[in-house]
C-alpha cells in the first residue's frame, strides 16, 4: 500500500485564534470511546453534555461494520453527513418541542382566560345561606367571615345579622347601660357600634381583653400620633386616698390612611345600611392621665398630636408625661420642632390610660 502524502501546509492561524485539528474516521476505534463521552459522566470532565460528533460517527461506522456492512461501502464523508445531520436534527427538535410547548401553554392560559373573563371559577350561593352561616360564627371571627366573599361581607352589613349577634350573647347578668339594652337595640341607628360595645361588657374573650390593661402601659402607645385633639375636660376624683386626684381626658380622632388612588378608598356599606354603620366616634379613642394634684394645662383642642412620652418622675416613686402638639402634622421621618409646639408636662402621674371607641369605659352619648 502506498504511504498516504502530507496534505498541503495549511495558513498559519491568526494571533488569538484557536487551532482546530482536522478529524480522521479511521484513526477512531473502539478502544478510544471512554465513559467521559456518555450521558452519566461527570460534568466537570465533559462540559458539552453530550458525546462529540466525531467519536458518534466512528461508533457508528464501526457498529455497522461490525454488522456485516463493510465501512468501506459507506464513504466516511456521508457518515460523517448523517451523524451530523441527526445530531443537529434531534437538537433542532429539542428547541422545537420547547417551543412548541410554551405556545401550549400560552393557548391554554388565554383559553382560560377567555372562558373565566371575570377571573374566578365556582359556584355563587344565595345571600340567605350565607345569612345561616353567619349565625355559627364567633364574634372575633366576623372579619375572616366577611374576607371570604362579596356576598358574606353584605351579610355582616345587614341589620339581621347584628341584631341575632345581640340576641345570642345577651345575658340578664350582664351590667349593660341605657343605650345598650334590649329595649333601646331596636333603633337602627349606630346599631352596629352599639352591637360591639355591649359585647365588650357580654362576651368573656372581649371583657378579659379590657380588665387585663395596666396603671401605666409597658410601653408608650404610639397609635396616637398625628391624631387630632378633638376635646378636653379635666375632674376632680374623690377616692379612698385622703387627698383628691385629677383626671385629665383628651379625645383624639385618628388620622385616616391615605390611599394611593383617590377613587379607591375602601369598602362601603350598601345605602339601606349606612344608618346602621353609623358611627359618630369611628377612629376616636381617649387618652386618660389620672394626676396627684391639679396642673394647668393650656388650650389644645384642635390641634395635632405629636409627641408623647412617659417617664420617671423626679422623685424616683411616679411618673412624668409629656404631650407635645402642633399646628400641623409631622410627616413620617422627620422629628416634631419642640419650641414651634405646645408642651403640656403632667408629674407625679398615677396611670395612664387609652380607651377606644369600644372600650366600657369610653364616655358616649345615649342618644347616639
Amino acid at each position: 500500500m502506498a504511504p498516504r502524502g502530507r496534505p498541503a501546509a495549511a495558513a498559519m492561524p491568526k494571533r488569538g485564534a484557536r487551532k482546530r485539528l482536522k478529524f480522521r474516521a479511521d484513526d477512531v476505534c473502539s478502544e478510544r470511546v471512554t465513559v467521559a463521552d456518555y450521558a452519566n459522566s461527570d460534568p466537570a470532565v465533559v462540559k458539552s453534555g453530550r458525546v462529540k460528533k466525531a467519536v458518534a460517527n466512528a461508533v457508528q461506522q464501526e457498529v455497522k461494520s461490525l454488522c456485516g456492512l463493510e465501512a468501506s461501502c459507506v464513504p466516511a464523508e456521508e457518515v460523517l453527513s448523517v451523524s451530523g445531520e441527526s445530531c443537529d436534527s434531534s437538537d433542532e427538535m429539542d428547541t422545537k418541542e420547547s417551543i412548541n410547548g410554551r405556545t401550549a401553554s400560552r393557548k391554554k392560559k388565554s383559553k382560560r382566560h377567555k372562558e373565566n373573563p371575570d377571573g374566578g371559577g365556582g359556584e355563587e350561593y344565595p345571600i340567605d345561606i350565607w345569612l345561616l352561616l353567619a349565625s355559627y360564627i364567633r364574634p372575633e371571627d366576623i372579619v375572616r367571615f366577611s374576607l371570604i366573599c362579596k356576598k358574606a361581607w353584605t351579610v355582616t352589613c345587614t341589620a339581621a345579622f347584628w341584631t341575632r349577634l345581640y340576641r345570642r350573647h345577651y345575658s340578664l347578668d350582664a351590667y349593660l347601660p341605657l343605650r345598650l339594652r334590649p329595649e333601646s337595640m331596636e333603633k337602627l341607628h349606630c346599631l352596629r357600634a352599639c352591637v360591639i360595645r355591649s359585647l365588650y361588657h357580654m362576651y368573656e374573650p372581649f371583657a378579659s381583653r379590657v380588665s387585663r390593661n395596666p396603671a401605666i402601659p409597658d410601653s408608650t402607645p404610639s397609635t396616637l400620633k398625628n391624631s387630632r385633639c378633638l376635646l378636653f375636660w379635666c375632674k376632680k376624683i374623690e377616692g379612698n386616698r385622703q387627698e383628691a386626684m385629677w383626671e385629665f381626658n383628651f379625645k383624639f380622632k385618628k388620622q385616616s390612611p391615605r390611599f394611593k388612588s383617590k377613587c379607591c378608598k375602601g369598602l362601603q356599606p350598601p345605602i339601606q345600611y349606612e344608618e346602621v354603620h353609623t358611627n359618630p366616634d369611628q377612629d376616636c379613642c381617649l387618652l386618660q392621665i389620672t394626676t396627684f394634684n391639679f396642673i394647668f394645662v393650656p388650650i389644645v383642642m384642635g390641634m395635632t398630636f405629636t409627641l408623647f412620652t412617659i417617664n420617671v418622675s423626679t422623685d424616683m416613686r411616679h411618673h412624668r408625661v409629656r404631650l407635645v402638639f402642633q399646628d400641623a402634622p409631622v410627616r413620617n421621618g422627620k422629628k416634631p420642632r419642640l419650641d414651634q409646639g405646645v408642651q403640656v408636662v403632667l408629674d407625679p402621674v398615677h396611670s395612664v390610660r387609652l380607651l377606644d371607641w369600644w372600650h366600657p369605659q369610653y364616655p358616649f352619648s345615649p342618644k347616639a
